[in-house]
């Protein structure tokens, strides 16, 4: 069943019907509001390579069940574990039971025969990830299933989830290529980050996926891009009046991306020490990030404009000053017994880039991820200028920010000067607070990857990276990467538990970013 990798085609007219799973809205009228349509019915066939192991067990088959549970997947789905582990389908069934939680489920459902028949759909099958035989018996019983849930004329849909190292991603790939690929309907292809570790590195890789799928049949993922706020940016920039006069670098004093975990690497640093904070967190997650901060206006929501307006916003982005970069290792992440003992890996970073256009000229955008520090959050923090004629001496109080909290507890809020309550006109600091957990008490934010592995089937490439703006922003950071990792740059020490490196708080301050000592945004309570 050997197949070459083929374009997504048009669909048919009759495809039409089950091809509502790729038009993710419909009008009626021009009056009435877009409604988002689920998954319709139709042979869809979801095949996890790397099933054994922990990407697919903590995120990936949860995130399936998610999706299932909430009826946005046709009872004709099956999902195909593949891996090297020798398991049967029992044994894969009950490693990923404790990971399925029965939230979300109809009331009219028992949450036990939910899982218990997501469960069912689940068929596993042992195999190297270089055997063309393996993959022979993986397109058989794929086949098998398309045939037992479908007619000879309807179209199936073929999804693989590459939950593997990225080292192994040719092998498996020019064997989907070779074996597996979908001669009645789409195939299409996830692949988790990191996508190489340099330019050379990912365009090397870019190349060979590129020389068996199209484009539109791969699907980078980085699941940054499924968060909620994440995806809100957009809502938030372009559809709100107040926000269109002020996004400058006339009224913006700066932009922070933060990325804080409280934890080391967990018995994990092998892996990490291969690539370290900046190619693991900052190049891919905050980018992203970023390019969605600082992009003009689509001119529509299609995937190839958003992403288009991404790609400009990387093209107009300096070289990396040394001066503005500041790295560190936290003391003992080298009593891992994984990483090297002469290990010089970045555990912390904080960088500043420079967009040489006309919106953003001379508005520092620092991206800061680190671990071990004194807090986890990821958030976005635009700080506006000072008032102009400041009557009221609030300047003490600090400037104006917008904050978008990412994780945890969700949150949007500006922070601005009021009066303080009492006989007396002092200024003081609060915010405008919308907190999802409280604004949104009865709805479920959804995981990243259950967003993404839904926009995946619909066929949505909107929060995927394109291989140019991968490319890209590989320009951006290789040649500071070479450069740390000869070890031109100085490698500061910094304690568990801080908040980093001192000389990351004074780059701030050199480059404009004015910190507000004793205010602390508190979540607000239901009572």
């Amino acid at each position: 069943m050997g197949a070459t990798a083929q374009k997504d085609a048009p669909p048919t007219v009759e495809a039409v019907a089950p091809a509502l799973s790729e038009d993710t809205s419909e009008r009626t009228n021009s009056d009435q509001p877009i409604k988002e349509k689920s998954v319709a019915g139709g042979c869809l066939s979801v095949v996890v390579l790397g099933a054994s192991g922990d990407l697919a067990k903590k995120k990936t088959f949860p995130a399936i069940f998610n999706l299932y549970k909430q009826g946005f997947l046709p009872d004709e789905m099956h999902i195909f574990g593949y891996a090297r582990s020798k398991m049967t389908d029992e044994e894969l069934r009950e490693k990923l039971r404790g990971y399925l939680k029965p939230d979300r489920i109809d009331p009219a459902k028992d949450p036990e025969d939910v899982i218990k028949q997501f469960l069912n759909k689940i068929t596993y099958i042992h195999g190297a990830y270089d055997a063309d035989e393996s993959f022979i018996q993986l397109n058989e019983e794929v086949s098998r299933h398309e045939q037992k849930r479908s007619d000879d004329v309807s179209p199936t849909r073929r999804l693989f989830y590459l939950a593997l190292p990225p080292s192994v991603y040719p092998l498996v790939s020019k064997r989907i290529s070779k074996h597996c690929m979908n001669q009645r309907g789409w195939t299409r292809v996830i692949v988790e980050k990191p996508f190489g570790k340099d330019l050379e590195s990912s365009e090397a890789l870019s190349s060979e996926l590129g020389a068996l799928f199209s484009e539109d049949q791969l699907y980078r993922i980085d699941h940054y891009l499924g968060k909620e706020l994440v995806q809100n940016l957009l809502v938030m920039r372009f559809a709100n009046r107040f926000f269109v006069p002020i996004w400058n670098r006339d009224n913006i004093a700066s932009v922070q991306i933060v990325f804080k975990e409280d934890f080391g690497t967990q018995g994990r640093g092998g892996y990490f020490d291969e690539y370290g904070i900046i190619r693991d967190i900052i190049q891919n997650h905050l980018i992203q990030i970023l390019c969605l901060l600082a992009m003009e206006k689509p001119i529509s929501l299609s995937p190839e404009h958003i992403r288009d307006e991404k790609v400009k916003v990387l093209e107009c982005i300096k070289p990396f000053n040394d001066k503005e970069v500041v790295i560190g290792q936290y003391e003992g992440y080298k009593d891992d017994q994984t990483v090297p003992n002469d290990s010089s890996t970045p555990t912390f970073a904080s960088l500043v880039l420079h967009i040489n256009n006309e919106r953003w000229d001379g508005v520092p955008f620092i991206l800061k991820a680190g671990k071990a520090l004194d807090s986890r959050k990821a958030e976005i923090r635009v700080q506006f200028k000072d008032a102009p004629g400041d009557i009221f001496k609030c300047k003490k109080q600090g400037r104006n920010e917008f904050v978008m909290r990412l994780q945890p507890k969700e949150a949007m809020y500006m922070k601005l000067t009021v009066k303080e309550p009492g006989l007396d006109m002092r200024a003081t600091q609060s915010e405008l607070d919308m907190s999802y957990h409280q604004r949104y008490q009865d709805i479920v934010i959804p995981e990243a990857y259950e967003r993404l592995i839904l926009d995946t089937i619909r066929g949505d490439q909107q929060h995927f990276v394109r291989r140019d703006e991968l490319r890209v922003a590989w320009e951006i950071f290789t040649p500071l990467l070479h450069r740390i990792d000869v070890g031109k740059l100085e490698l500061i020490p910094y304690k568990e538990g801080s908040r980093g490196p001192a000389e990351a708080d004074e780059l701030n301050a050199r480059v404009g970013y004015r910190r507000t000592e004793g205010y602390c945004w508190k979540p607000p309570t239901l009572q």
